[in-house]
This record gives structure tokens, C-alpha cells and sequence, in this order.
């Protein structure tokens, strides 16, 4: 009954956290002999989102939203350029190098389809690429936003299936690499299909300068951690020396990215330290950029925060409105006993894993077309998550896989948001869009096959800190 009276809300096109709410709220009033007052409705949804992990959400999306107001994407593109501009479709691995620093920041696809997608676009079209080449990348590439941490989708289903947030952001580091490496191997196919050249002339002083940014981002980390755990300095002390050290490199070389880069090193390293949580670390994350966009690199104006804040404010209640009503909605689901009925359909289907886990990815490639990713996931844990876990499926693991199937269905129609930021951006209709996204469709199925079937891809590094 709960599950008809929900598909009927749906076909009528109310809003999904309407749908599940009214719903539970409906089953409760007309099911006889059901013992619960309306009021749970409401004690549950609140209930739902009492949630010390929910709290990194708002921040995260402040985080995005000011390094978006602040120019940041500006500096990553012009990083990208100088680094894999000169490359045979150089524009096109410049959009995959931007949308992997990117995600390393808004945690979000839309933020990065909406942010470098306007200018990656607008580039790649005066340097004679095709809309449609320049809109499928944009596509694919924004897919990297929810994979590589920081993570919305991630704090969502830690909070849902109740895993560590901080095991969720590791473990989305190394599919994130190969999602990378997949989409410039396809740039790299069309280019040489077409006989593409390189964007802009080779400069060894631009790509030297670059270079020494990298080098800068990946030895940091490594440098405090010698002279903290091998030599024994004071650990607070020596980030504070060392990220002043930061500022100074920026200003006597002029770096374009080396700040904005390490907030994931930052959030990261932090987190892997246990200096912070997940949740203060997108604290941190958020007054790192303020200082980039008020202090250093001047960008930033108060009229421009308070615009900031409150389409951060819209979004997060967004979220979390959809979050609450699949809280009451997720536990009418269990109360009722759908989900026992749901898992011991399947375990007397299959008792084998990978069939479980086939049947799962065509599952969610289809919610994913016609549901949010943070309505998807509420949704689909407390169904498929019980399954995996009773299969020996680690929910880590499960969780990447569910992520990265959802941040696919953004790309399709009927409701994929993406999709639709991404055919205003550049002006081509829906069709045409769909059209483009077409073969981006190949490294991304591919990728999420082998981060499917292969989980020590996905669980390598969260072992070695959890």
C-alpha cells in the first residue's frame, strides 16, 4: 500500500520529498489498526536530519559556491592549460584536469558543470571543437565532482547506512584517478581520430611553472609529515609554519592554483590525522576559501557573500527537505516490512554477489534518470544496503558503486541535472544534448564495471587508515 500510494504521488509529478512524505503520512491515516498518530510524520523527519554528519552539507556547498564567486575556476583553468593545453586536444584534457581539481572542492556535478562548464565551453568552441565535443566532456568530466572528496553524495549515504564519512572520501581517490585516465584516454581517441593539434604553443617557462605548483601540492604534505612523525616538531605549529610557508611561495612565484589546489590536500590530511571530522573539516574547508576570496586573493565582496549565502541557503534546504521526508519514508519502508520482503525476493533469486551487484547497477541506472542523487540514495540503502551487507558486500565499497551509478543518471534525460545546466550553458537543445553525452557514456561504463568488480580499487586506501 505504502508503495503504491508513493508511485501515485510520483506519476502525478509532486516533488519527490513531498511524494515520500505524504506517503507515509497518508498510509498511517487510512491503514486500520495502525497504532501510530499522524505526528510521527513529523517527530521522524526531524529526527531524520538531527544529524551531527548532515552538518558538513551546508558547508560544503558554501565552499563550492564561494570558490565558484571568487574566480577560483578562472585560476584552475588557466593551471589545466598551462599543463595539458599543449597536448593534441588540448582543451579536452584541460576540461578533465579542471573538473578533477574541482571536485576536489565542491563535492558536488552540478557545481562544476555550472562553474568550469561555462568557461571550458565557451574556450573549446572559439578553438574550433564542436558544441556537442565540448558538452559531452563537460558532461563526463562533472562526474569526477561527487567521486573525488570532498563528497555530498558521500556524507548522505554515511549518514544513511552509517559508515565513516572519512573512509567514503579515501575511498573515492583512486576511481576517481581512473575516471580521469579513461576520459583523457577517449580525448585523447578523438583527438587523433580528427587530427586534432595541440590549443595553445608549447611554453616550457608555463609548463615548468605548473610543474613546480604539483610538486608543491604533493610534497607539502609529505615534508610536514616528516618533520612531524621523523623529527618530532610541534604538530600544530608546524601546519601553521607550514602554510604561511604556502602564502609566501604563492606571492614570490605567483602560482595560479597552488592555494585553491590544496584544500583537498588540506581536508584530507586533516581528516587522515584525526586533526578534524569530515564535518569540521568542511568547516575548515569553507574559512579556507573565505580567506583566498577576501583576504588574499581579493575577489570576494560582502554583497557578493550575502548572495553567496543565500543560494547556499536554497540549495541546503533543498537537500536536506528530501533527506528528512526519506527519513520518515525509509523507516515506514523497514516498519511495514518491504525491505525484508525486497531482500528475501533477491536472496532467493541469487545468493551469488555479482549477480546481486549486476542487477543493483541496472537498478540504480534507472532510478538515477528519473530521481535526484540525494533523494536516490535515501531511497535505495535501506532497500539494497541490508542485501549487500548479508553477501559480504562492503558497504564501502557498495557505497562508490551506488555513487557513481546515480552521478552517471545525472547525465539523462528525463530529470538529469546536469543535463539540463549544461544544454542552457551552451545553448543546444535537449535532444542535442543527449546526442553528445551519448559516447562519454563508454569510459564511464567501463569504469563503474571495474570499481564494481573490483573493490580493493575502492577499499585500498581506506584500509590503511581505517
Amino acid at each position: 500500500m505504502l508503495k503504491i500510494i508513493f508511485l501515485f504521488f510520483m506519476a502525478g509529478g509532486v516533488p519527490v520529498a513531498i511524494a515520500m512524505a505524504g506517503a507515509a503520512l497518508v498510509y498511517i491515516l487510512t491503514s486500520d489498526g495502525q497504532p501510530l498518530p499522524p505526528f510521527v510524520v513529523i517527530h521522524r523527519m526531524v529526527s531524520g536530519i538531527d544529524s551531527f554528519p548532515l552538518l558538513a552539507v551546508p558547508f560544503f556547498i558554501l565552499t563550492g559556491n564561494l570558490m565558484n564567486s571568487a574566480g577560483i575556476t578562472t585560476r584552475i583553468y588557466n593551471f589545466a592549460l598551462a599543463l595539458v593545453g599543449w597536448l593534441k586536444g588540448g582543451l579536452g584534457h584541460v576540461n578533465v584536469l579542471g573538473s578533477v581539481i574541482m571536485a576536489g572542492m565542491s563535492g558536488t556535478a552540478i557545481a562544476d558543470a555550472a562553474g568550469l562548464g561555462t568557461i571550458e565551453i565557451k574556450a573549446m568552441k572559439e578553438h574550433g571543437y564542436s558544441t556537442e565535443f565540448a558538452v559531452g566532456v563537460t558532461a563526463a568530466s562533472a562526474t569526477l565532482g561527487p567521486i573525488i572528496p570532498p563528497s555530498l553524495p558521500f556524507v548522505i549515504y554515511g549518514m544513511m547506512a552509517n559508515v565513516s564519512v572519512g573512509a567514503l572520501f579515501l575511498a573515492g581517490l583512486l576511481p576517481g584517478a581512473l575516471l580521469a585516465v579513461l576520459m583523457m584516454l577517449t580525448v585523447a581517441y578523438y583527438a587523433h581520430k580528427n587530427r586534432w593539434g595541440a590549443d595553445v604553443k608549447f611554453s616550457r617557462t608555463r609548463l615548468f611553472k605548473a610543474l613546480a605548483e604539483l610538486l608543491v601540492v604533493i610534497g607539502w604534505p609529505l615534508l610536514l609529515w616528516l618533520l612531524v612523525v621523523r623529527l618530532g616538531t610541534p604538530a600544530q605549529l608546524t601546519v601553521f609554519a607550514g602554510l604561511a610557508c604556502l602564502f609566501v611561495l604563492d606571492k614570490l612565484f605567483d602560482f595560479q592554483a597552488l592555494l585553491p589546489i590544496m584544500t583537498p590536500v588540506l581536508l584530507i590530511g586533516g581528516m587522515t590525522t584525526g586533526l578534524f571530522t569530515p564535518t569540521e573539516g568542511a568547516i575548515a574547508a569553507c574559512v579556507w576559501a573565505m580567506i583566498l576570496g577576501f583576504a588574499w586573493y581579493r575577489t570576494l565582496s560582502w554583497k557578493m557573500f550575502i548572495r553567496v549565502c543565500l543560494d547556499t541557503i536554497e540549495t541546503t534546504s533543498t537537500v536536506l527537505l528530501i533527506v528528512a521526508a526519506a527519513s520518515i519514508f525509509g523507516w515506514m519502508l523497514t516498519v511495514t516490512g518491504v525491505t525484508t520482503d525486497i531482500a528475501a525476493w533477491v536472496l532467493a533469486f541469487t545468493q551469488e554477489p555479482w549477480v546481486f551487484l549486476l542487477l543493483a547497477n541496472l537498478l540504480m541506472l534507472f532510478v538515477g534518470c528519473f530521481l535526484e542523487p540525494t533523494a536516490a540514495i535515501t531511497i535505495l540503502v535501506p532497500i539494497l544496503l541490508p542485501i549487500a551487507s548479508t553477501l559480504g558486500i562492503d558497504p564501502i565499497h557498495f557505497g562508490l558503486v551506488m555513487v557513481l551509478n546515480l552521478m552517471i543518471g545525472l547525465l539523462h534525460p528525463p530529470m538529469g541535472m546536469v543535463l539540463f545546466v549544461l544544454a542552457r550553458i551552451s545553448g543546444l537543445s535537449l535532444e542535442r544534448t543527449t546526442m553528445a553525452i551519448l559516447p562519454w557514456l563508454i569510459p564511464l561504463l567501463l569504469s563503474l564495471g571495474v570499481i564494481t568488480y573490483m573493490p580493493k580499487i575502492v577499499l585500498w586506501i581506506p584500509k590503511m587508515f581505517y
